[in-house]
C-alpha cells in the first residue's frame, strides 16, 4: 500500500467497476479526478469523500475531457501520480457486413482514441511522479465472439498503446487489465438487449454465468487494479494480464 496520497484521475467512475475502484481508493485517502456521463453518482461520491474528489461530467468521445481532467488534478492537488482508463461501450454489437465503418469509428472514438487523448495529457505530469497508467481492457481483445468485432478490436488496440507506452515512457508504468466477466450493467445489456443479435450459445454462455453466480463481483477486478494503479512495479508495464494472474498475486489480498 502507497504511504502517502497519491492523485489519480478515474474514468467510467460512475458505476460497475469503477465505482468499485473509486470506493477503495478514496477510502484509502488518496484523491480523485472522477469522469463519466453521469454526473449525479460522481456529484454522491464528491458529497461522501469530502475534499477527495474533483468532478467531471463528459462524454470521453470528446478529447478535450483527458486534458481538462489533467488540468483538474493540477488545479485542486498540483499533481498526478495515476490513471485508470476504465471507460467503454460494446455497441455497434453487429455481424461486420451489418455494421457501418462510422459505427466502428464511433466505438473507437470512446474506446481507444479517448484513451490516446487521455494518456497524451497525462503523460508530462506523470513522468515527473514516475505514475502508472491502468486500462480496462477484454479477453474479446484475444478472442473473437460474432458481433463484438468493434469492442474487442478497440481493446485489441489499447493493449498495444500499453506495450507501445510501455518502450516510449520508461518512467511511466503502463498495464492493461482483463477484469474478467463481471456482474455490471453492460453484463445485463449483453443478457437482455445484445442476447438477439449474438450466436445462440455466446448468450446462452453469459446467461448462463449469472444464472449460476459465476459473474465476478466489481470490486474482484476493481481492487486489484487500484492497488495497481497506486503501486504497480516497473517490470509489469506493456503487460497484458487477467485480473487475478499469477504475476499480480500481490495485489490480490
Amino acid at each position: 500500500m502507497a504511504s502517502s496520497s497519491k492523485v489519480i484521475i478515474l474514468t467510467g467512475a460512475s458505476r460497475g467497476i469503477g465505482l468499485a475502484i473509486a470506493h477503495y481508493l478514496l477510502g484509502q485517502s488518496h484523491k480523485l479526478v472522477v469522469v463519466s456521463r453521469s454526473e449525479q453518482p460522481l456529484r454522491e461520491l464528491e458529497k461522501q469523500y469530502n475534499g477527495q474528489v474533483a468532478v467531471l461530467a463528459g462524454d470521453l468521445a470528446d478529447f478535450s475531457l483527458g486534458e481538462k481532467a489533467v488540468e483538474l488534478a493540477k488545479q485542486q492537488w498540483q499533481r498526478l501520480d495515476g490513471v485508470i482508463v476504465n471507460h467503454g461501450v460494446l455497441d455497434p454489437v453487429k455481424r461486420v457486413v451489418a455494421s457501418s465503418a462510422d459505427e466502428w469509428r464511433a466505438a473507437f472514438d470512446v474506446n481507444f482514441f479517448s484513451a490516446v487523448a487521455m494518456a497524451k495529457a497525462a503523460i508530462p505530469e506523470l513522468r515527473k511522479t514516475s505514475g502508472r497508467i491502468i486500462f480496462t481492457s477484454s479477453g474479446a481483445a484475444t478472442g473473437a465472439y460474432t458481433t463484438w468485432g468493434a469492442y474487442g478490436s478497440a481493446k485489441a488496440a489499447l493493449n498495444h498503446l500499453a506495450m507501445t507506452l510501455a518502450v516510449e515512457e520508461k518512467d511511466v508504468t503502463t498495464i492493461s487489465i482483463r477484469p474478467g466477466v463481471v456482474d455490471t450493467d453492460m453484463q445485463q445489456e449483453i443478457r437482455e438487449k445484445h442476447n438477439t443479435a449474438m450466436d445462440e450459445n455466446d448468450a446462452k454462455k453469459f446467461a448462463s454465468l449469472k444464472a449460476t453466480g459465476g459473474l465476478l463481483k466489481p470490486e474482484q477486478p476493481g481492487h486489484v487494479m487500484a492497488k495497481l494503479v497506486l503501486d504497480a512495479p516497473k517490470e509489469l508495464s506493456g503487460k497484458f494480464l487477467t485480473w487475478n494472474a499469477e504475476e499480480l498475486k500481490a495485489f490480490q489480498a
